[in-house]
């Protein structure tokens, strides 16, 4: 008789709370696909390290890349601890560490990173606007990875990225969307379009989808948390 155990699910360990509503979606994806893979009586083996985003905020804020990683590795270890065999981090900012992470990890990692630029490249958009907090847009480490595509990269202006940040750590962090927030978004995203001709809005920030889910834009908008929880699935299922 065949049960749940038998059909091979490898245990994953998420960072999650950074923040808490992106968490639960990785979470309700995760089960979901993987439940479609290898059948409704197969719950995925998963176990997960809640951290800070507001903690992650602070390193950041003060240029306190160690301080970050380091905090991102005790999480990982616990993980370990847990039984994960490998993981993954809910939140885009906190891969400005990744690579270093990932170095030092006791698991193996997979980047929402590489799962975005993947993305992108297979839906052949040649230019893309990137939405996120103001430590994903005003550094590069998913900029570079979609420039060295070939694909080109707007970016906000210095007075959005404030907006944006402030909005995403007052609001979106806590599971709010406001008209104002979404009227501000709208306003930023439309003037890429004019002047950047852009394709694409990629909302890398895993709170982001919240806000845009009922906006209404003239192009498609990429939830990086989509190509990679692809990615975790096959994973977790070898599938």
């Amino acid at each position: 008789m065949s049960t749940p155990t038998d059909k091979a699910a490898r245990k994953i360990g998420l960072i999650g709370g950074t923040g808490p509503e992106s968490t639960l979606i990785y979470y309700q994806r995760l089960i979901k696909g993987v439940q479609e893979k290898l059948g409704p009586e197969v719950v995925a083996p998963m176990v997960i390290e809640n951290l800070s985003a507001f903690e992650v905020f602070r390193f950041l804020g003060e240029d306190d890349r160690e301080g970050a990683l380091q905090y991102l590795l005790a999480g990982v270890r616990n993980l370990q601890a847990a039984g994960a065999e490998f993981g993954a981090l809910t939140a885009n900012t906190t891969h400005l560490v990744f690579e270093q992470l990932a170095e030092l990890s006791p698991i193996p990692l997979i980047s929402s990173i590489d799962s975005t630029v993947r993305a992108v490249k297979e839906g052949g958009h040649g230019s893309v606007a990137l939405l996120g907090t103001e430590f994903t847009m005003v550094n590069d480490f998913l900029s570079a990875p979609l420039r060295d595509a070939g694909v080109h990269v707007a970016i906000p202006d210095t007075g959005e990225i404030a907006f944006i940040q402030q909005r995403i750590a007052e609001e979106l962090e806590l599971g709010k969307v406001t008209e104002d927030t979404q009227r501000g978004f709208q306003q930023i995203v439309e003037r890429l379009i004019e002047e950047e001709q852009i394709e694409l809005v990629i909302l890398a920030c895993t709170e982001l989808p919240l806000l845009f889910d009922t906006m209404d834009i003239s192009v498609p908008t990429l939830d990086t948390i989509e190509p990679h929880v692809a990615d975790l699935i096959e994973a977790i299922t070898g599938k």
